[in-house]
């Protein structure tokens, strides 16, 4: 059983000198702070332009000595994150209307009423596709997908919940995402409106 190293220790071995734990940290949370980034910009490029920034950013506070919330790696990351694209937005004055309501919908600010059934209409229709390959995954891996990214539960809450080891939990994780890759092209289906 491969024990994993907690971000805080990879922190400490990183500013010790160690440059291979920088790596394990960018690596271990490579998928959910690009899966972050590119949910509020919709773009691949830009995603990996902000991505690069933040690390840099991490990095350079690290190296300076300046990280102080130990045992928070993650949370500090995506707000650094949080921030390189509100900093973008700001710079190209294109800053997106958040509301807290949930039935707020964005493109109710444009005026074409077509518009807005036309992305409704395509919105549902990527949801039911996602929704209709998820359910042909087997019974493990929808429960593993589910909890992780529709409930945003951790790996360790997965594994108490389901009985499993971190580790089992992770596979299940990544079989899903390898499945339900192989289903979308089997499919020809297109998960972006």
């Amino acid at each position: 059983m491969v024990v994993q190293i907690e971000d805080s220790q990879l922190v400490k071995q990183y500013i010790q000198g160690d440059e291979r734990a920088i790596e394990a940290l960018i690596n271990r949370h490579n998928s959910r702070l690009t899966g972050f980034i590119y949910s509020k910009v919709g773009d691949r490029e830009l995603t990996e332009d902000i991505f690069q920034d933040t690390f840099m950013k991490v990095i350079r506070t690290l190296k300076k000595g300046a990280y102080n919330e130990e045992g928070k790696f993650l949370p500090w990351v995506m707000r650094i994150a949080h921030n390189l694209v509100i900093d973008h937005f700001r710079k190209h004055n294109r800053m997106p209307m958040y509301n807290s309501k949930e039935s707020y919908n964005i493109f109710s600010l444009l005026g074409d009423d077509k518009l807005n059934a036309e992305k409704q209409l395509i919105k549902e229709q990527i949801d039911s596709d996602l929704l209709r390959m998820i359910k042909e995954l087997p019974e493990d891996q929808q429960e593993v997908l589910e909890m992780r990214i529709y409930k945003d539960m951790s790996f360790k809450e997965i594994s108490d919940n389901t009985g499993v080891s971190i580790n089992t939990a992770l596979g299940r994780m990544r079989y899903a995402l390898i499945n339900l890759r192989k289903l979308v092209e089997a499919n020809n289906i297109v998960l972006t409106n």
